[in-house]
């Protein structure tokens, strides 16, 4: 059961071969850290991401040396790949040469009506959508005097742009309103939703690093998704991108709208608890991310509760003094050496993932 009502009917639009827009599932995103002009490096990044799971990437391109670089990167990645681009609409024009699947712009530095216009005729030529980018930290300067960087101000950015695009016959387009708050951001999205179909990129910017970051985007982007609000999201962390598509998914599946992968539940731990859960807990979760099936995995601290606790685990763990059992839905298997115990676990949910994989169901 999701806890989300009514999804926001949009139209729909296409980046590489994700389907986006309310006939199409919530995808998850997000951007290299990388200086996209060291393919290797970037590449390496994206081949992390695609395994923790993201749908499309995103990366900078500050000059022309990086745009021409995604033609490289392109040849060696699976996911979209869409174009960051500030302030030089050539950017753009030589990203999507080089084969971006989407362009990112931010109107309010972009300049002229005539660079905006070469950029959409070359999206047009290249048949890839624009995600106007609205920031409340650099709203064009007609609207940041007349609003403030304010939630209105981001929708009076957002409509005009969406018009002018519209007006040049583009009709390609996602939006995205980011403030470095929830209220503003959350606002923001909330009074633009009912004035337009075009879909939505979510998400709290420069949200902070990983407590804070996460607390913030799983608030903001929570409460929109909620709401029927949101067709991308990205959690915009000062953490290893990875982390960001982990917690995206998370963020999904607490609010029962979709799951990847195993799901980890664990205790907070107490005076019980006699084996080093905290490592033990990181190293599952870790190793947890290249795994796709969907089965329920416990890491308990105490050997006496854990197993009726995490009843509803598929397969879990519980510690003990110097050991620790295995079990399944609650069921004693075996007891294992405490460092075993991770290493004997991932075989088990390896074989529970095979089992599941050749069509017989979980055990």
């Amino acid at each position: 059961m999701t806890l989300v009502q009514h999804r926001r009917i949009t139209r729909q639009i296409r980046v590489g071969n994700v389907d986006i827009g309310s006939n199409a599932q919530i995808s998850v995103q997000s951007m290299t850290n990388t200086q996209t002009q060291d393919v290797d490096s970037t590449v390496a990044q994206i081949h992390q991401l695609e395994k923790a799971g993201c749908q499309i990437i995103r990366v900078a391109v500050p000059d022309m040396e990086a745009a021409l670089a995604i033609q490289q990167i392109k040849a060696r990645i699976q996911i979209p790949l869409i174009a960051d681009i500030h302030f030089d609409y050539r950017l753009a024009l030589a990203s999507a040469q080089a084969g971006a699947d989407a362009l990112r712009i931010n109107p309010g530095n972009i300049g002229s009506t005539r660079k905006i216009k070469a950029v959409v005729d070359c999206a047009t030529d290249y048949g890839i959508p624009i995600r106007i980018g609205v920031n409340a930290g650099s709203l064009e300067k007609e609207i940041e005097q007349q609003f403030g960087p304010t939630a209105a101000g981001m929708v009076k950015s957002a409509l005009k742009n969406i018009q002018m695009l519209e007006d040049l016959g583009f009709s390609k387009i996602k939006v995205s309103l980011k403030a470095s708050d929830v209220e503003r951001t959350v606002s923001a999205y909330r009074k633009l939703a009912p004035l337009t179909d075009v879909p939505f990129h979510i998400g709290v910017t420069e949200a902070g690093g990983r407590i804070a970051g996460i607390a913030k985007s799983s608030i903001g982007i929570g409460l929109l998704l909620a709401e029927g609000i949101g067709d991308t999201l990205r959690v915009s962390l000062t953490r290893d991108p990875v982390e960001e598509v982990r917690t995206g998914y998370e963020i999904l599946r607490a609010l029962g709208i979709r799951n990847r992968g195993p799901e980890l539940i664990s205790c907070p731990t107490c005076g019980r608890c006699r084996i080093d859960l905290f490592n033990i807990a990181d190293q599952v979760e870790n190793a947890l991310l290249e795994r796709s099936s969907e089965i329920k995995v416990a890491i308990m601290g105490c050997s006496v509760n854990g197993p009726g606790e995490a009843r509803e685990a598929d397969i879990g763990i519980a510690g003990g003094d110097g050991k620790g059992i295995l079990f399944k839905k609650g069921k004693v298997i075996r007891k294992i050496r405490q460092e075993e115990l991770v290493d004997q676990l991932l075989t088990e949910i390896d074989m529970m993932i095979e089992h599941v994989e050749d069509g017989n169901g979980k055990e």
